[in-house]
């Protein structure tokens, strides 16, 4: 029997949660890379790390997130009071958050060694150059790149490690709000569906790929809208979509 192939659609309804989707995009292409013996996987590490960079250059990130960790945590801890509940289990993700929230206020400024670091810094501006990562342009990257695996793994975990109180948080916070909301059963009439939400941050959407089409949402925390776009131009929309919607 064929399993039907689902498409799976993140979108955000703050500014906020839009900072912290990219911050994990970027954590998890670096992760991913950093595991790699591809040489090109490496330049991705970099580009990924030096976009991750920028943007905590530009917001605040550290405040907010530890802001939101601790409200997350007293929610948690309202839930103790209710019969039925699995205490253990809740207890353990309370103190992990304590943890988290911990690490991330005693923590430096985010990122910050790796600014300082020399090897990052000497080749951190070439790669916002198109095609600048050339070892014409960068001999001490290509250098690196021929170094023994063992060293260039060393030095991605090393530098994976200075984001760990980010990483850890924004993982944390991040599975909260996706578990907050199950996935119900939608349908979009002639490709359109609109709604009326209460202080929601984060929709998630599952869409059958052979419908052929992708979701274009707009709105914000009390009221969104989803249009569902042909992927091939021209191609007709369903006149019904069903598609699975989570609001977080």
């Amino acid at each position: 029997m064929q399993t039907t192939q689902m498409t799976h659609y993140e979108h955000p309804l703050t500014e906020k949660v839009r900072i912290y989707l990219r911050l994990d995009y970027l954590l998890r292409q670096m992760h991913h890379s950093s595991n790699q013996n591809d040489p090109w996987q490496y330049k991705i590490f970099f580009h990924a790390l030096f976009d991750l960079l920028e943007i905590l250059d530009q917001v605040q990130v550290k405040t907010d997130l530890a802001k939101d960790i601790e409200k997350q945590r007293q929610q948690l801890m309202n839930w103790l009071n209710i019969d039925g509940v699995d205490e253990y289990a809740l207890q353990q993700m309370i103190d992990s958050m304590e943890q988290a929230h911990k690490a991330l206020i005693s923590s430096p400024r985010l990122g910050q060694n790796l600014r300082e670091d020399r090897f990052l810094a000497s080749i951190k501006q070439r790669f916002s150059i198109p095609g600048g990562s050339c070892c014409f342009d960068l001999p001490s990257l290509h250098h690196w790149l021929h170094l023994s695996d063992e060293h260039k793994q060393q030095a991605m975990k090393d530098w994976l490690h200075e984001l760990s109180e980010l990483d850890e948080a924004l993982n944390l916070w991040l599975r909260l709000t996706r578990e907050s909301a199950q996935y119900k059963t939608n349908h979009a009439r002639n490709g359109f569906f609109q709604y009326d939400a209460e202080d929601a941050c984060l929709l998630r959407l599952e869409i059958c790929a052979k419908d052929g089409v992708y979701p274009m949402i707009s709105g914000h925390r009390s009221r969104f809208a989803i249009r569902f776009s042909p992927f091939v131009e021209g191609d007709p929309v369903a006149s019904d979509i069903e598609f699975k919607l989570a609001i977080c």
